[in-house]
């Protein structure tokens, strides 16, 4: 039998039959079924497998679930991807491992894929009598995340040599010695004191009066201690918000296209979600609807880059006031500025406490040390410390204390320079590759921040071409996750550089251009502005 043929006649919405375990997130349930269908043999080695746009149109799922899916299933070794064909079924793989992958699915636990396993793929209806009688969770769960579209990168990201992806770890910059003497600093018996307490309602006061002191005052803003709460980054800010102030009647405004940590963390309360539009300037001021709340981040916006102009900045807290609603300041990347003067926070010209500012102190570091804060009026910071003790009693007070430290010696500022350096050179290396490999594909650099915002040619729809770019090594971030309502092609996508070194930049976009050829070919595109050197 040939290696690569087509599937004729097969029902796809039979042969991807959902498992009815809706407790199971729909990507895993999807991942089952296409394991099973293959370890079966009802999708033999070589099968071609529909696009992502045809299976999630078959099957009534969003394209982001089945785009992951199939990533997934690349990664597990089940599926290949192959340029101006489509994706397969993989024609080699492990038993061993796909045994020990199908037998996670089921039991829904993640594989180990560096550990074989030795269990065999024992069918359903074989262990449906042997298995002890379990809670019926598809009637216990009220309300689930897991089919929300979010940013996401392989599990083995690192093996990639072009992660254009985020929050990812630069070994490069990350300011080791520095932050060892801190942590060695509150492991001194004499520090101990000073965080092994039980903080319960409180935070380390010296982290407090480092915000409040070294970091605040750059952006304008002057906070009182009891105006101040420690989290456990952004993401944690963003959840206790949306638990303490939104219900289903809140109605919630959000960047379109916007962050989507944000929106899903906010998801759990159910708001009206209203999606605002945003151009060179930022958010669009003058067309907002009637709103109870808005979330922006005005200094880089999440992901266009764009900063929010003064003028905007000064009629948004006016129509605030006006229209009595609330506004939710994220300073995403406020500290990584390469050009200009920084813009003064909203925060920072709110006169009569309308703002609540979220800021995050560990994300130039490393997402992993997960500290941010939330600034706003005392009567709501001592709700959030109620509401924060009964969810995780207050963040590693180890951490608050060295990282107190790592900011009263200076390093934090160090640290910044360094990373801004550091950036700004990337920044120029991308531009040159992507006018050089990519000159239709429109972009600006922006002023400060991590990232740039691509817009490629209608055609191209970026989630195909993410799984493209992966087989050239190449990580991006689909534009669709940004969006609450994404276009079909999507030609949008992000790329970070927060972790790939200035070397790697210039032939990561050349494997991209690479890529893109390839799905112009698949596509029959006749023409595109590739410059294949």
């Amino acid at each position: 039998m040939s290696s690569r043929y087509r599937t004729k006649d097969v029902q796809w919405e039979s042969l991807f039959a959902l498992q009815d375990k809706p407790a199971m997130p729909l990507q895993q349930r999807l991942r089952l079924a296409a394991v099973e269908a293959i370890l079966d043999g009802r999708l033999p080695p070589g099968a071609t497998l529909p696009s992502s746009r045809e299976l999630a149109k078959a099957l009534g799922l969003s394209r982001n679930t089945v785009t992951s899916a199939y990533m997934r299933l690349i990664d597990d070794g089940f599926l290949e991807a192959h340029p101006r064909s489509g994706v397969f079924v993989k024609v080699h793989g492990d038993a061993r491992q796909s045994a020990g992958v199908v037998s996670n699915l089921r039991t829904g636990l993640q594989p180990d894929l560096n550990k074989p396993s030795v269990q065999r793929v024992v069918p359903l209806s074989e262990t449906a009598d042997a298995q002890p009688a379990s809670p019926d969770w598809s009637a216990r769960l009220i309300r689930s995340l897991s089919d929300r579209r979010t940013l996401a990168k392989p599990d083995q990201w690192h093996r990639y040599p072009y992660p254009f992806v985020y929050g990812t770890f630069d070994p490069q910059l990350f300011p080791t010695e520095a932050f060892r003497e801190c942590c060695v600093h509150s492991l001194a018996r004499a520090h101990m004191p000073q965080w092994t307490p039980d903080f319960e309602l409180s935070d380390v006061p010296e982290l407090i009066e480092q915000i409040r002191l070294r970091l605040l005052p750059k952006r304008g803003v002057f906070a009182l201690p009891e105006e101040i709460l420690i989290t456990v980054g952004a993401q944690n800010a963003y959840y206790m918000l949306g638990e303490a102030l939104f219900d289903a009647d809140s109605r919630v405004g959000l960047e379109e296209p916007g962050h989507p940590h944000a929106r899903n963390s906010f998801a759990s309360r159910q708001p009206q979600w209203q999606p605002l539009a945003v151009d060179d300037q930022g958010l669009v001021v003058d067309r907002l609807p009637p709103l109870d709340y808005v979330y922006v981040t005005p200094s880089h916006q999440s992901p266009t880059t764009r900063t929010l102009s003064l003028e905007r900045r000064k009629r948004l807290l006016a129509l605030a006031e006006q229209r009595d609603f609330v506004v939710i300041e994220d300073d995403y990347e406020a500290e990584n500025l390469y050009v200009g003067e920084p813009m003064p926070a909203l925060k920072s010209l709110d006169k009569v406490g309308r703002v609540i500012y979220v800021g995050s102190i560990s994300k130039s570091l490393s997402p992993s040390l997960r500290l941010g804060y939330i600034v706003a009026p005392r009567a709501l910071i001592a709700e959030l410390r109620v509401l924060r003790h009964a969810m995780v009693r207050h963040p590693s007070a180890f951490l608050q204390h060295a990282f107190a430290h790592f900011l009263s010696l200076g390093h934090h500022e160090t640290h910044a320079r360094r990373v801004n350096q550091a950036l700004q050179a990337r920044m120029q290396a991308l531009r040159e590759a992507l006018c050089r490999e990519l000159p239709d594909f429109q972009f600006a650099l922006p002023t400060g921040g991590a990232s740039v915002w691509v817009r490629a040619p209608d055609w191209v729809d970026t989630g195909e071409l993410a799984l493209m770019a992966r087989e050239q090594g190449v990580l991006i971030e689909a534009g669709e996750v940004f969006f609450m309502h994404p276009p079909y092609p999507c030609p949008y996508f992000r790329l970070r550089l927060s972790s790939i070194g200035v070397g790697q930049i210039g032939p990561g976009i050349r494997a991209l251009a690479l890529a893109v050829q390839a799905l112009a070919q698949a596509r029959g595109v006749p023409r595109v502005l590739v410059h294949l050197h």
